[in-house]
């Protein structure tokens, strides 16, 4: 099972996060290192994420369109909305 940590930017509906995931990659000519992003679509069944959220996905069944994963865990919570 492959799991991603990522932010949580927004709640977009009732029970989708969208997640921002960083990765970092060299580049192999000039060996600098640059942050890829990639978002994902994520289904919160318990409502419990909220934007600024550390949070763990992973992989299930196709929900939607666009919507694949599911909200394992949260990491760490925003300190704004406690």
């Amino acid at each position: 099972m492959i799991a991603k940590k990522g932010i949580v930017t927004k709640r977009s509906g009732e029970e989708t996060l969208n997640v921002e995931v960083y990765e970092y990659r060299t580049h192999p000519k000039y060996h600098k290192r640059y942050r890829v992003t990639r978002k994902f679509l994520v289904q919160d069944e318990k409502k419990q994420g909220n934007a600024g959220d550390e949070v763990l996905i992973v992989p299930c069944r196709p929900v939607s369109k666009k919507k694949s994963w599911k909200l394992e865990k949260i990491l760490g919570h925003n300190s704004a909305t406690q």
